[in-house]
């Protein structure tokens, strides 16, 4: 059992908590059960499980390095409030949608949570790609990850230029759809196509300009009461599953 913090193996491990470090590795730390175990059924690679002393599982860890750590160390490790006793270093994986016919592209989206809960939306719905403009948070964030409830592991996610990325989809008879409050259309006469693709934007300022110019329709959903707007997740929520039902 390892009971210092500045163990070597330790160091490094803690080390994935910064983005720079998590890239030059490709490794990335997951933190909780639930989530290891999304990844164990995904099958991407597990490296390492590091327990906190006295932690018992029922996870099926076989192959797999186990590291005891004694509970100072697992706190020190940890990047939750009320660490479960558990985390994994992992290795980042690519996976390839089996087909594309559904697609959300974020621009700039750059709260953790927010990102995390339209990535598991997105799964929820049966999207096929969520693709990453410029400019938008680490997929690898730790708030990212639980907010996605181990949708990472189940829905192709893929970083890209955006204007590239939606002239490419035109090209392939997607409907890009953008997210805005400019000469928008309501979404609910949105008509449905076999291919769509939705662009929403950052928290602050919504979709870029430049890449609202981009795509084939303006959409936006309709304020009923007083609220003056939608958090992006919940508005991208709504969008997705108007492109599917």
């Amino acid at each position: 059992m390892i009971t210092s913090v500045k163990n070597e193996t330790i160091k490094n491990i803690v080390k994935l908590q910064k983005k720079k470090y998590r890239q030059q590795e490709q490794k990335f730390l997951l933190e909780g059960e639930h989530l290891i175990e999304e990844a164990i059924k995904s099958s991407w690679g597990i490296e390492t499980v590091i327990v906190a002393e006295g932690f018992t599982t029922q996870l099926e860890l076989a192959d797999i390095t186990i590291i005891e750590v004694a509970s100072n160390v697992f706190e020190h490790m940890a990047q939750t409030k009320s660490p479960q006793g558990i985390l994994a270093v992992v290795h980042m994986e690519q996976l390839e949608p089996k087909r594309v016919n559904r697609v959300v592209m974020l621009d700039a989206v750059q709260d953790p949570g927010n990102l995390g809960t339209i990535i598991r939306t997105a799964d929820a719905a049966g999207f096929d790609l969520v693709i990453l403009g410029e400019g938008t948070v680490d997929i690898y964030n730790d708030k990212v990850i639980r907010s996605t409830q181990g949708s990472l592991f189940h829905i192709a996610i893929t970083h890209a230029n955006l204007a590239e990325s939606i002239a490419k989809h035109k090209e392939q008879g997607f409907v890009v759809c953008a997210s805005t409050l400019e000469q928008a259309q309501p979404i609910q006469s949105l008509p449905q196509s076999e291919k769509m693709a939705l662009i929403v934007g950052n928290e602050g300022n919504g979709v870029q300009p430049q890449h609202v110019e981009l795509a084939n329709k303006r959409i936006h959903i309709p304020i009923i009461g007083q609220a003056e707007s939608l958090n992006v997740s919940v508005a991208t929520g709504i969008m997705l599953y108007h492109m599917i039902l």
